[in-house]
């Protein structure tokens, strides 16, 4: 049992008074109390639930592993540190039309509203991070293609035309 203890002091000398008994104070029913609060609150609090961004995968059951896609309805995304470039078709075609844009609304947004407006809702996004990337860029490209609706796309390593077709267009 926990106690709190509170002396009548008593100095030496002086005049005689009548001691003062000592005061106890029982603990037991404050640290009950106590307990019962905090399981209280840690049963009742709602945790931080995690942030988990839907991605859609393939069917296993399909026996073929490649699906067959039009290079017209094809936009490929190369997202770098600060920056996105993108083609529509070859990457050899593509050699003149690279372009370049942002991570923003007016950026990479616009233009994946833009080709879904011209091709359809049957293009697909074609990513393949460079090696600037960061993780939250890849993160942001995932988002602007869950703002846009589009629900085909393709995570690839970038190959090495595309580096180079990168290195070349100087953008």
């Amino acid at each position: 049992m926990a106690e709190i203890s509170q002396d009548g002091g008593g100095k030496k000398g002086g005049k005689k008074r009548a001691k003062k008994a000592s005061t106890k104070i029982d603990m037991t029913p404050m640290v009950d109390l106590g307990f019962l609060l905090i399981t209280f609150f840690m049963l009742t609090t709602t945790l931080a639930k995690p942030v988990v961004m839907q991605l859609n995968m393939p069917d296993k059951t399909e026996k073929d592993d490649k699906s067959e896609v039009k290079m017209s309805e094809t936009l490929t995304v190369m997202p770098d540190a600060e920056k996105v470039y993108y083609y529509q078709g070859l990457p050899t075609e593509a050699s003149t039309q690279l372009q370049k844009t942002n991570y923003s609304k007016d950026g990479i947004r616009t233009v994946l509203f833009d080709y879904k407006r011209r091709i359809g809702d049957n293009f697909t996004i074609v990513i393949k991070a460079t090696k600037g990337a960061k993780y939250k860029n890849m993160v942001d490209l995932l988002d602007e293609c869950a703002i846009t609706s589009n629900k085909r796309y393709a995570i690839l390593e970038i190959d090495p035309d595309s580096e180079k077709l990168i290195k070349k267009s100087g953008l």
